[in-house]
């Protein structure tokens, strides 16, 4: 009989108290959510670094969305790189939030739902709802702040940005300690792990991270450099905050701009580029190469983000737009 080994090396759990990490240590769980067909436990991966001094409690979230990947790196760097036992209070990284879809490489959920549209869900809900549920009630209660990291979804990129309360003067500092390329002034909605963190009096600003399904190193190393300046205001760590000397471009809203009809896109602006009304933005031709449409930006504004797919339906995105 051959023998291999597994992930059974690492504690499995169905209820997280940061009582019981001893101070001074770092440790992995296996955090039981629900159950699958089999009736075995479906788990979220915890990673808790428990300081020897009292602090605050800094939540770490990635992939929420199974396909959003570059949140992952930066929370096992993060861990790798902090040091234990000079650490006040305890930070909480959960790798992979939505493990289902990340599993199968997908966006959403097994029952084709958004996760970050249904926080906190519903303790007698449905497949999604039951698992937002258990994440809220087991795993974000103990979170003092939250950090959720995410990325744009198939077929669109994004710059590295912020969307953050900057009313609360907490978020305001977090968002403005990541060093993005931008923020955008966005009060929390109904839905998110966000907007489901701030009703509970937890301050927290989602940090995007650029792009899709894949790994990028530029965009990881700005994410810890973020995460390690929220780790110094907050006073959990002794160290200098690192300021970086690019502008960041402060948005007081934004929208998705779309399509009114299919075609083949071509978009003619790029991630960060400063645009005034009127400009052409895209322009739209049907699969014999003549032109059917153009677009124009409606005001001036800045491209947060946008589509990169050329197959294009009635309704699609063209770009994300920020309003300075």
């Amino acid at each position: 009989m051959q023998m291999f080994t597994t992930n059974d090396q690492i504690p499995h759990i169905t209820e997280f108290n940061i009582s019981d990490i001893p101070v001074g240590t770092i440790k992995h769980f296996w955090l039981n959510i629900v159950s699958d067909g089999f009736g075995s436990p479906i788990s979220i991966p915890l990673m808790v670094a428990r300081g020897v001094e009292k602090g605050p409690v800094l939540g770490l979230t990635a992939a929420v969305h199974g396909n959003e990947l570059n949140g992952i790196p930066v929370i096992q760097r993060l861990f790798n790189e902090i040091d234990v036992k000079e650490l006040r209070g305890t930070i909480i990284g959960v790798p992979v939030v939505n493990v289902p879809s990340f599993m199968r490489k997908q966006r959403r959920f097994n029952d084709g739902v958004d996760l970050n549209h249904i926080m906190p869900g519903k303790a007698d809900g449905n497949l999604s709802q039951i698992y937002a549920y258990r994440f809220i009630e087991r795993l974000v209660k103990h979170f003092d702040f939250l950090i959720d990291l995410h990325t744009a979804s198939f077929g669109r990129i994004n710059s590295y940005y912020v969307r953050a309360d900057m009313g609360q003067e907490a978020t305001k500092i977090l968002a403005q300690l990541q060093n993005a390329d931008i923020i955008v002034h966005n009060p929390p909605s109904d839905g998110t792990l966000r907007g489901a963190a701030d009703e509970l009096g937890i301050p927290a600003i989602t940090l995007e991270v650029g792009n899709p399904s894949i790994f990028q190193k530029r965009l990881i190393r700005s994410g810890i450099e973020g995460i390690h300046n929220a780790l110094c205001h907050l006073k959990m760590i002794d160290d200098e905050i690192e300021l970086s000397e690019k502008e960041t471009v402060l948005c007081k809203k934004s929208y998705w701009i779309y399509t009114d009809r299919g075609g083949l896109l071509t978009i003619h602006v790029e991630l960060r580029d400063m645009v005034k009304k009127g400009q052409k933005i895209a322009t739209i031709r049907n699969i014999f190469g003549a032109q059917l449409n153009e677009f124009f930006a409606p005001e001036d504004g800045i491209v947060i983000g946008k589509s990169i797919s050329p197959v294009n339906q009635s309704g699609g995105r063209i770009l994300h737009l920020g309003i300075l």
